[in-house]
């Protein structure tokens, strides 16, 4: 198969909607330029410069792929990007969308992992992570109000969310299971006529006034090449199922299932299969596996991997471009480590967000059918609510190993969580870390700028006070 006919579609598309395609592209370029602050942040953009100043797709159409998208294994903001870039420009339109929202950010960590194994131990470069660190939990709770504030309108959702906080926090409750869960209860009480899941996207868009499908570039009927075709679905499943297992199964049989890039390769692709729930679900899991499982990493380190990636263009995700990078480094075999710390990353890279395309792509043209579709909306929203239990989980995870110099694990009901030994505080990161928040919750400080802010206070602090 040809890269001509993986990128034509059936059947021939009439014209794109108005839109030239070189526009779209300078369009997704921007877009990727702006992609900072998680995906709350990342969504907002895409949906102030897609719906509110282009107008190229209607605020009905956004909300119904988002939630789609946040039903999927991995990150929803570059999944969105993808969906809305099928939507304009068929299967180049989604490829280029996906691509550019990763690229700069994929490259600015790169860059920022190099300085962080050759300069790490500088008490500069130290200080300026021991700030990151504390400004990062502030952004995670911040997630957690701004999230709750839009999907939890209710007690019903407001009580899934405790729900999936107390599975996972306490009892160790797996992700696909709470997803699955909530997704059930949504779409049965959908079904029976309940309003208690009845509406829109967590993230949600601007304020202002709607923005109607019937008023876009796009229009409220389906386009054409958004309609369901077997083949071409069968056809660039089969593609993107081959980019990216393929590898995967190279590197088993070439290195052993026990080899460094061959456990990056299958840890990976299973997480982007079972990583339901957004970008901080996706971080609670990997943070448990590569930390406690793996040993790969250690908890401090999986937050400076996380500052990396909130002062970085680009899903929150890419931390796990960090995770890759570092498990190559500290295992190179017969590489140089900074050889293998570079491949470790872009293999990272490549079975993590790969798979997204292929969800959009396999999915999107048969949901777009979908659209008024109550119990899937329902279970859409259920889903929402229960991230936010999620979120809050990670918070926590945090905030434990932020804070404090030592945790110990508690029994309970069959599972376990991390509980701080309050005599290792450290007073530094508290002090700093409720700075943050004022500035986040008070005063409504940008995510840059609390970023930068107490990454130059840590800095300080490790240099001159400490």
């Amino acid at each position: 198969m040809n890269s001509a006919t993986l990128l034509s579609d059936v059947p021939a598309a009439p014209r794109d909607h108005g839109i030239p395609f070189g526009e779209a592209v300078r369009v997704w370029a921007r877009v990727a330029a702006l992609s900072f602050g998680g995906p709350a942040g990342q969504i907002a953009v895409m949906h102030r410069i897609l719906v509110d100043e282009k107008k190229w797709i209607g605020e009905e159409r956004f909300l119904h792929a988002l939630n789609y998208c946040m039903l999927l294994p991995g990150p929803e903001a570059q999944q969105l990007a993808i969906y809305i870039g099928w939507l304009l420009h068929r299967t180049k339109g989604g490829l280029v969308a996906g691509a550019l929202f990763v690229l700069p950010g994929f490259l600015a960590i790169l860059a920022l992992s190099y300085i962080y194994v050759l300069f790490g131990n500088v008490p500069m470069v130290e200080g300026l992570f021991f700030g990151l660190k504390a400004a990062v939990l502030a952004v995670v709770v911040q997630a957690v109000v701004r999230v709750g504030s839009r999907a939890l309108r209710n007690n019903v959702m407001r009580g899934m969310a405790a729900a999936a906080f107390f599975a996972i926090f306490f009892l160790d409750a797996p992700f696909p299971l709470i997803v699955l869960g909530s997704a059930l209860i949504g779409f049965f009480a959908g079904r029976a006529g309940s309003s208690a899941f009845k509406g829109g996207g967590g993230h949600g868009g601007g304020k202002g006034e709607v923005v109607h499908d019937r008023d876009t570039a796009l229009g409220e009927d389906l386009p054409e090449h958004a309609r369901p075709n077997l083949a071409w679905s069968l056809r660039i499943s089969g593609a993107l199922l081959a980019l990216w297992l393929v590898p995967v199964a190279a590197l088993v049989l070439a290195f052993g299932p026990g080899d460094v890039f061959s456990r990056i390769a299958t840890f990976f692709s299973q997480m982007a299969v079972v990583t339901f729930g957004g970008a901080y679900a996706v971080l609670a899991y990997v943070a448990q596996e590569a930390v406690e499982t793996y040993g790969w990493l250690k908890p401090g380190e999986m937050l400076d991997g996380l500052g990396m990636a909130e002062t970085t263009p680009g899903p929150l995700i890419m931390v796990t471009q960090f995770v890759g990078f570092i498990a190559a480094y500290r295992d190179a075999g017969g590489l140089n480590p900074l050889v293998a710390a570079t491949l470790g990353a872009i293999l990272t890279t490549w079975v993590t967000f790969v798979p997204c395309f292929l969800w959009i792509f396999a999915g999107a043209p048969f949901v777009e059918r979908l659209r008024h579709n109550q119990p899937l909306s329902a279970a859409l929203s259920a889903i929402t609510a229960a991230v936010v239990g999620v979120i809050l989980n990670l918070a926590i995870w945090f905030g434990i190993h932020t804070l404090f110099g030592e945790v110990r694990a508690v029994s309970f009901a069959g599972g376990s969580f991390d509980v701080p030994v309050l005599g290792t505080v450290n007073v530094a990161a508290l002090l700093l870390a409720l700075a943050a928040a004022v500035a986040v919750f008070r005063f409504k400080a940008g995510v840059l700028q609390v970023l930068a802010a107490c990454a130059a206070a840590g800095a300080i602090y490790i240099l001159f006070l400490q």
